[in-house]
């Protein structure tokens, strides 16, 4: 959505048990739902967990995806709070993905072209960084710290670049007022 600023500060919420979680997930888990990676070529050098998804457009049809079961315990009070204090209630969340960006892994800068990306609020919560990865929207750099929620202009040019020796996760929702 297009706001005012790169990104909007959300305030800390408490990730630990969903970092926690993350942590503990078997590898396999990250490539069981390549559908981010197979429709957006930018994210090929990423991996997923793919909580919530929607298909159709303007009608929109939100389901569940595989790992809804392992992961709503922890995420939906994240959400629920992010929501609660900053955004108008009774909203769908169109998205919620657990994205991976491994060391030496890239997003190429590119501005999301949806059309739900023009209605939608874009929360990022990063759970687990390093000092290395250099997250850009427009000609801003970001330091993300976990626990550390924004909303990021996904109508600016932005990309990511892991030049650390971790990861780089970040729970990301993406949630439509009523």
């Amino acid at each position: 959505m297009q706001i005012d600023t790169a990104i909007r500060p959300l305030g800390f919420v408490d990730s630990s048990r969903l970092i926690e979680r993350v942590l503990a997930t078997e590898e396999r888990a990250w490539y069981t739902d390549n559908r981010r990676q197979d429709d957006y070529e930018v994210h090929a050098q990423t991996q997923s967990i793919i909580l919530v998804f929607f298909t159709g457009w303007p009608e929109v049809h939100v389901t569940h995806a595989h790992a809804w079961d392992a992961f709503n315990d922890v995420t939906m009070p994240i959400i629920d709070q992010i929501v609660a204090t900053h955004y108008p209630p009774g909203g769908l969340i169109l998205r919620a993905v657990l994205a991976r960006v491994l060391p030496d892994c890239s997003i190429d800068a590119h501005v999301d072209q949806h059309s739900s990306f023009s209605i939608s609020h874009r929360i990022h919560v990063p759970l687990v960084t390093n000092p290395k990865v250099q997250f850009m929207v427009g000609s801003e750099r970001i330091a993300t710290q976990p626990g550390q929620a924004f909303e990021l202009n996904n109508k600016l040019p932005h990309s990511v670049e892991n030049h650390g020796d971790t990861a780089r996760i970040h729970l990301i929702v993406d949630y439509a007022p009523d």
